[in-house]
């Protein structure tokens, strides 16, 4: 695979698990997140009590280098329309992995407008049902509350991670092969969708 740039934006029950499953894609992994990590983020996240406290982009780089000796770029700022071409701009891949519909509006109309390929991975609240989906089929959705919590307590753990394997593996597909597949995927079935 050629070595491209892969943005994620997000780095939480999804995106983390995103970035642990890239660490050997040859790719420059670049991650935007300006949420902290929380105690209870550690339960549902790729994220270590060593990172509570810190930004999540930061905490990811400073956890991926020294566990795997992985290097990205991370950039803690909240991703808005004046600062998309900054942090969005030059990529090869776009992963959207936000619970945000202003985040997930901003990634999709700047894809859009740069045609740049843009694949969205979105966890239901609860955590236990999940979309990996190409931006040409994305309907951004609002949270059923505003700052709604989303899977904070663990329990799906388990789901989290074969999500985010299946977006990894989704996205690892497009770098190698310019293959665009879309799922949807509950605990009973994962269904291809496009």
């Amino acid at each position: 695979m050629n070595r491209k740039t892969v943005t994620i934006v997000g780095a939480g029950a999804l995106g983390s698990h995103l970035v642990l499953l890239a660490r050997e894609w040859e790719a420059e992994l670049r991650v935007i997140d300006f949420d902290r990590v929380e105690a209870k983020n550690i339960r549902a996240q790729f994220h270590t009590r060593l990172g509570s406290g810190k930004n999540k982009a930061r905490a990811i780089q400073a956890a991926m280098k020294s566990l795997f000796g992985v290097k990205l770029a991370a950039f803690s700022a909240r991703l808005v329309d004046s600062n998309a071409e900054e942090l969005l701009g030059g990529s090869d891949l776009v992963v959207d992995c936000t619970d945000n519909i202003a985040v997930r509006q901003v990634v999709q109309g700047f894809c859009r407008s740069g045609d740049i390929p843009c694949l969205h991975g979105c966890l239901s609240a609860g955590g236990d049902f999940a979309r990996i989906i190409w931006t040409e089929h994305f309907v951004p959705d609002r949270e059923e509350a505003e700052g709604q919590a989303t899977c904070e307590d663990g329990r799906n753990l388990p789901f989290h991670g074969l999500a985010g394997a299946l977006l990894a593996w989704v996205a690892q597909r497009f770098l190698e092969d310019g293959v665009r597949q879309s799922f949807q995927v509950t605990a009973g079935a994962v269904v291809r969708l496009a």
